[in-house]
């Protein structure tokens, strides 16, 4: 993948492709595409399959990528997630320029292949029921048996399938099976079913067809008429190979992809299974697919995460021909490393706490610059209002602090961001519940940031809002969506005894500087000493919301750095 920020490094299938295309395999001819089933929300691991091969595409003179929807299952399939993939594609920066098939388009051609193998006697009708076709396929250690119905005449299965397309048969009751291999080794080999009877209507094709393609029948055809160079698929489908290979063969298609398999990703901390997504949103155990605690495309985006960083951290973690699991703190730190260059800062408190500066005159307003980002020049500064009634987070104080708290305490000095050194002088208390009210504070006016007058330093610095111009805002905070690694729940019972019942914390009565109150959804900003965070498209002019997309703190980069050789 070719973008402003990276440069594509080298991984085995990037090497493939560019020596099949120098030594003009395929007629010279690079075509991949990107396959999604259209049952469900784009995740971040079909953003690593997105930009592999769009990218592929990309570097290579001529190349093409197609975005195809393989809808061979009307019982699962939408046109709501058709338009998502699309949106969620473009999202990430890539395009497929007209190139957009479905393999409901090839219903048809396909329906002439399986009547092909027919005639070749490599297919024949099955009426043997499910539970029956399970029991004569073997084991693993045990090898298959044929069916009784496998000797059916050429004649008898075409007048079968025939009949099962126009909606003779009963769900069930007959399938088209290959005639493979019913003691291979490999499993997939054992005459697997190619076409299965579904009364059902597909939202393309309405209730046109009552026969429907299995993937492994439908996948391999679909990328010989559309003519796919690199097929490119994830692991699981390795031991799939020979039957993608034999179904192209045996139909005497055109064109002849070449499967290539690497390892999909599996992040820590969260769940990439798109049927456990499913039961989240079905049990409405999360507010739906794009709710930010979700790795899905859409809740990445609504958290606030830009799509170049995905694209930097899938060009960093390559392609592997093994899985592996990646550290969720590696995709923060991609989101930081990004974030930190765009995003203007701002200030906002989460948890206020009055403070008073008695010795500030009542009424006067005063304009202090600041800086809206110190890694863009460019950036310039903005106003931000300074009075005699300020609100500090209750984080920044401590009556009576521990050793090692530099911040705001009875009798000492920290400095305002951009601002004064102010002194803590008294505590006003509730007395009912002897919670700290407000603090009272006297302000040093030679002290004012950035002034020739400046002189004397302090070791704290805190952040701070006006209380006559501070917004109200609701914050919220996310935490990872599991207890434990995705990887071992697989072995649970109940999976979801694992998620974190504290994977969302919503804060309310929080106050941000008056420049946000012209925020549009999706603006990204950072809170001073707070981290990244965005505005939720839940916002309105009378209530901001705000998601946390990361926190300041990178426990990668301290891990990493910690990982470093020491230098000679």
């Amino acid at each position: 993948m070719t973008t402003p920020e990276s440069s594509p490094s080298s991984n085995f299938i990037r090497d493939l492709v560019v020596a099949d295309h120098a030594a003009g395999k395929h007629g010279g001819r690079v075509v991949t595409r990107f396959p999604p089933e259209p049952n469900g929300y784009l995740h971040i691991g079909h953003a690593k399959s997105i930009a592999l091969n769009f990218g592929l595409a990309n570097e290579v003179s001529g190349g093409a990528c197609h975005l195809r929807f393989d809808d061979t299952n009307p019982t699962t399939e939408d046109p709501e997630y058709v338009q998502a993939i699309q949106e969620d594609v473009r999202w990430l920066g890539f395009d497929w320029h007209s190139k957009m098939f479905y393999a409901s388009d090839y219903f048809e051609q396909l329906y002439t292949f399986a009547v092909t193998l027919m005639k070749k006697g490599k297919a024949y009708v099955d009426s043997l029921t499910p539970d029956q076709i399970r029991e004569y396929r073997g084991t693993l250690t045990e090898p298959g048996r044929d069916s009784p119905y496998r000797t059916r005449s050429v004649d008898e299965n075409l007048d079968l399938f025939a009949r099962m397309r126009t909606g003779e048969c009963a769900d069930g009751t007959h399938v088209l099976r290959a005639k493979i291999d019913m003691n291979s080794p490999n499993i997939n080999l054992r005459d697997p079913i190619l076409y299965r009877i579904r009364h059902a209507s597909h939202y393309r094709t309405g209730t046109a067809w009552h026969i429907y393609p299995a993937y492994d029948f439908a996948h391999p055809l679909s990328d010989a008429i559309e003519g796919i160079t690199h097929s490119i698929c994830t692991l699981e489908f390795e031991d799939h190979r020979p039957l993608y290979d034999w179904v192209v063969a045996e139909t005497e298609a055109l064109h002849r992809p070449q499967q290539i398999e690497f390892a999909r990703l599996n992040l820590t901390s969260t769940v990439m299974s798109k049927r456990k997504l499913l039961e989240l949103v079905e049990k409405k155990l999360v507010a739906g697919w794009d709710d930010p605690r979700l790795p899905t495309l859409r809740g990445l985006r609504r958290r606030g995460v830009p799509p170049e960083a995905i694209r930097a951290f899938c060009e960093h973690i390559g392609v592997a021909k093994r899985d592996a699991i990646v550290e969720m703190q590696l995709l923060e730190h991609f989101i930081r490393e990004d974030l930190n260059k765009r995003s203007p800062r701002v200030m906002a408190v989460l948890r206020p706490l009055k403070v008073v500066l008695d010795n500030y005159p009542e009424g006067a307003v005063e304009e202090l610059d600041a800086v809206n980002n110190p890694e863009d020049a460019s950036a310039g500064t903005r106003k931000v209002p300074f009075t005699r009634t300020l609100y500090i987070e209750q984080d920044d104080f401590r009556e009576d602090p521990p050793k090692q708290f530099f911040r705001l305490a009875p009798g000492r000095e920290v400095r305002l961001r951009y601002g004064y050194i102010i002194k803590c002088v008294s505590v006003t208390k509730d007395p009912h519940t002897g919670a700290i009210t407000e603090l009272h504070c006297t302000y040093d006016p030679e002290t004012k940031s950035g002034s020739s007058q400046e002189q004397r330093k302090v070791k704290a610095t805190i952040h701070w809002v006006s209380s006559a111009h501070a917004v109200p805002a609701a914050i919220r905070l996310y935490q990872p969506l599991l207890l434990t690694n995705q990887a071992k729940l697989a072995v649970d019972q109940d999976w979801t005894q694992s998620l974190n019942p504290h994977s969302l914390e919503l804060l309310t009565g929080c106050l941000v500087e008056p420049s946000l109150r012209a925020a549009s959804p999706g603006a990204r900003f950072q809170f001073e000493r707070q981290g990244y965070f965005c505005l939720d498209p839940d916002s309105s002019s009378g209530t901001l919301i705000f998601n946390r997309t990361v926190s300041l703190k990178d426990a990668w980069a301290k891990l990493e750095k910690t990982q470093q050789p020491p230098q000679r």
